[in-house]
Order: C-alpha cells, then sequence, then structure tokens
C-alpha cells in the first residue's frame, strides 16, 4: 500500500518503503526538536504556553512511573519512556493528516522500538541483579520447577517484542486503512468525527507502550520487592 498511496515527502524522494518510513521518521524528530526549543526558549517560573504542555507532560510520565517503580525509579527513567512517548504519538498522529504517512504503521519501525526496549529492560536488570541472579530468577521460587519455569519465562520475555511491535502497527496499520476508506467515501472536511478518533487512538497506543516500557524495566529491577 506505501507505493500507491500519495505523500508529500514521497513526492520528492520516491515512494519507496524505505524512503517514507525514513523521511516521516526524520520529520517526527525534527518536528520534537521544534517542539523542546519552543518550551524551553523562555523558561519562566510559572510556565505558560509551549512550557506548560511539555511540563505537565513530564509529569504525568513521573506520576505513571510511579505508581510501579517509585517517583526516584520513574524520574531516572523518564528521558527513555518521554522520548518514546513523543517519537511514537508524532508518528502516529501523522498519519492522521492527509499526505503524510505513519511510521508506526511499518512493522519495521514498531520492532526496532520494541527491540530497543528488550534490550535495554535485560541490560538493566543484568546490571543490577547481576547476570546469574538475573537469569535464576526465570527459574520460579522453587528449584524443583525450575526445568518448567524457565523455558515459560524465556517465552514470555520473548512474547513481549511481539506484543509490543504488533499491537501498535496493528493499530496505527488499521487506523491507515480506515481513513483511506473514509477519505474516499466522503470529502476530507467532513469526517471530522473520524479524524478525532483516530487522534485517540494514536495517543492511547503512545500511553500503552510508555507504560509497558516502565512495568518491563519495574519487573527488571525490583526483582526483590517482586519476590517480597
Amino acid at each position: 500500500m506505501e507505493g500507491r498511496l500519495f505523500t508529500f515527502l514521497g513526492a520528492i524522494g520516491g515512494h519507496g518503503q524505505e524512503w517514507i518510513i525514513l523521511s516521516h521518521f526524520i520529520l517526527a524528530v525534527g518536528i520534537i526538536f521544534l517542539i523542546a526549543r519552543a518550551a524551553t526558549r523562555k523558561m519562566q517560573l510559572v510556565p505558560t504556553g509551549s512550557q506548560n504542555v511539555m511540563e505537565a507532560y513530564i509529569g504525568g510520565i513521573i506520576a505513571m512511573g510511579a505508581d510501579t517503580m517509585g517517583e526516584k525509579n520513574a524520574r531516572i527513567y523518564m528521558p527513555l519512556i518521554g522520548s518514546l512517548g513523543l517519537v511514537i504519538f508524532i508518528s502516529n498522529i501523522m498519519g492522521v493528516i492527509p499526505g503524510f504517512e505513519s511510521p508506526t504503521a511499518n512493522i519495521n519501525f514498531t520492532l526496532s522500538l520494541a527491540l530497543i526496549v528488550f534490550v535495554y529492560y535485560n541490560y538493566l536488570g543484568i546490571k543490577k541483579n547481576g547476570f546469574v541472579n538475573y537469569f535464576k530468577h526465570f527459574m520460579g521460587p522453587m528449584p524443583i520447577l525450575a526445568p518448567l519455569m524457565f523455558p515459560i519465562e524465556i517465552i514470555s520475555h520473548l512474547s513481549r517484542i511481539v506484543s509490543l511491535s504488533f499491537r501498535l502497527f496493528g493499530s496505527i496499520r488499521g487506523d491507515d486503512m480506515f481513513l483511506m476508506v473514509l477519505l474516499m467515501l466522503v470529502p476530507w472536511i467532513v469526517p471530522l468525527a473520524g479524524f478525532f478518533m483516530l487522534a485517540a487512538f494514536g495517543f492511547l497506543q503512545a500511553f500503552i507502550f510508555m507504560i509497558l516500557t516502565y512495568v518491563y524495566i519495574a519487573g527488571s529491577i525490583m526483582m526483590e520487592e517482586e519476590d517480597h
């Protein structure tokens, strides 16, 4: 479908899948930098405008993580979670605008994000608990259950890659197809309710990705608390 849909960036560099995804990802990153620049250009004690929005966003992320791993840890991992949330949200919303395409509607892009989370939370778990203790935790509370629990835990962790990547990809791909059909049936000004719904779904998928990342990180660095 990527090669048949018109996009403004595709008109510049062609409608090949690689160029479409890369160019729209770069555009999303550029938009994030502009938002960050606008929010930090004139910092004020009483925030207004974009500074107020970004401070509310950061505060919301910390509050989200505090319920999972405590406020201290939530602040430590907030830059990663916040960056993922912005990239995913801007990428999702981009596909709602006619003439642009969501990078998150491509499985390679969402798989890359899922692998980043997978590698990072396992790295944190090994770093904090040690290689042996980290994987020893996969064997369960009783040694007799280890032959059963260990492969189940390994499969469970690997399935997180599939869960993160396909949930985001499937939702945004479905939204893009819905929007394409909607615009074929009625003028683009009419289906405002559809645009609002797709934007809400884009926000929801970004939120789910962020909260699951917090949960996975918490599970890898707080094994002692989990045991108790």
